[in-house]
């Protein structure tokens, strides 16, 4: 079994990964030895800090070996594609090999190619489905079900792939999602709101990175702009409940798409929270892919 897409996984499935990932996320030495022995290789092929160190550091604490592909200096650099650099890896046996391309449909194409399973850790614009999972964890523990919530996804949905896995599993939940940008930054047949729209009365507000990157063209915004016209900031976020949560998958870009004052909101930011959840969420998915191979 590989983790490509969130609308892979089946309820029962969700289920067991939800509850693995809370016994791990409230006991630091829950997991520790289920893995022993085995290896996960950690493919990166764009920059990462919070997805890749997580993954690691779940695969430490489940007692399996993490060794991480350093992109850099590898025969990537030498002009090797990428179905031969899965063939290489595949033929050294790893229990499990976690990937980040830039490609979309990267993950899927390695899978079609390795023996083990395949965990999909962002490709290209496509999909990231453990930071959903996680950011579905970390709103099932602030609010203890998702059922009737309203969540507001807010900024660069056009090259977001957590914007993409969010939009998939939140739904499944039982939650509304609600999304919002600048129009330069909506995908043609989303239906979308705007940004004040969608915040109203919103119980969490999931801000996203503006990935210029990604861009053809950038938007030639003026310093401050973009917080002003679309970011969130405390009198933006007035207009949603009263208690409402903010979250960020990271990383942030303070002071563009979400203001300090905002990020740092005792109660009320998720932020780090959704960092913790990470190490545990990929604890959950890695241990039951590889006890499943």
């Amino acid at each position: 079994m590989d983790l490509i897409s969130v609308s892979s996984l089946t309820d029962a499935q969700l289920s067991r990964l939800f509850a693995d990932a809370q016994d791990y996320a409230s006991d630091r030495n829950a997991g520790r030895g289920r893995l022993a022995g085995r290896t996960v290789f950690n493919c990166f092929y764009e920059n990462s800090t919070r997805t890749a160190m997580s993954f690691a550091q779940a695969a430490a604490r489940l007692g399996a070996q993490a060794i991480t592909l350093s992109v850099e200096h590898s025969s990537v650099k030498k002009g090797e594609t990428l179905a031969d650099t899965a063939r290489t890896l595949g033929a050294m046996g790893p229990d499990a090999l976690v990937l980040r391309h830039r490609q979309n449909g990267a993950a899927d194409e390695v899978a079609a190619l390795v023996d083990c399973p395949v965990v999909n850790a962002g490709d290209g614009t496509n999909e990231h489905p453990t930071q959903a999972l996680l950011d579905a964890l970390t709103l099932q523990q602030h609010f203890g079900t998702l059922e009737g919530r309203t969540v507001a996804i807010v900024g660069d949905i056009k090259h977001s792939r957590v914007a993409h896995s969010n939009a998939l599993l939140l739904p499944r939940l039982g939650a509304t999602v609600r999304v919002a940008g600048p129009p330069a930054l909506l995908p043609a047949d989303t239906q979308s709101h705007a940004i004040d729209e969608a915040i109203d009365g919103a119980d969490a507000v999931m801000m996203l990175r503006v990935q210029r990157e990604r861009m053809d063209e950038d938007l030639g915004d003026a310093p401050g702009e973009y917080l002003r016209l679309y970011g969130l900031t405390m009198e933006r976020l007035a207009l949603a409940r009263p208690e409402a949560v903010v979250l960020h998958p990271g990383p942030m870009n303070r002071g563009v798409e979400i203001a300090d004052e905002v990020a740092d909101l005792a109660q009320r930011s998720l932020i780090l929270r959704q960092v913790a959840n990470g190490v545990a969420m990929r604890m959950a998915v890695l241990e039951m892919l590889v006890s499943e191979a």
